[in-house]
């Protein structure tokens, strides 16, 4: 696999597993905290970079069993 290749499937995992961990954890705000203009139905804490980094480390080990299964041979994706 090229490097290029590794790159956006990595990317691919990286976008799927984000979709994945978002909605854990998350809580509505306080209808009675709410603003003038503010959408009752977004997230109080959305805590975005914790998100981040557990996407990144998820989709490194979703990339690292795909590319060992297509590595050794298990799986083609050549034929």
């Amino acid at each position: 696999m090229s490097l290029t290749a590794g790159l956006a499937i990595y990317l691919v995992f990286w976008w799927l597993t984000l979709f994945l961990v978002l909605p854990f954890g998350i809580s509505r705000v306080d209808p009675d905290d709410l603003l003038p203009g503010e959408d009752p139905g977004a997230p109080a804490k959305p805590r975005l970079m914790k998100k981040f980094a557990i996407t990144t480390a998820l989709s490194l080990v979703f990339f690292a069993i795909f590319y060992f299964v297509q590595d050794s041979g298990w799986i083609s994706f050549r034929e």
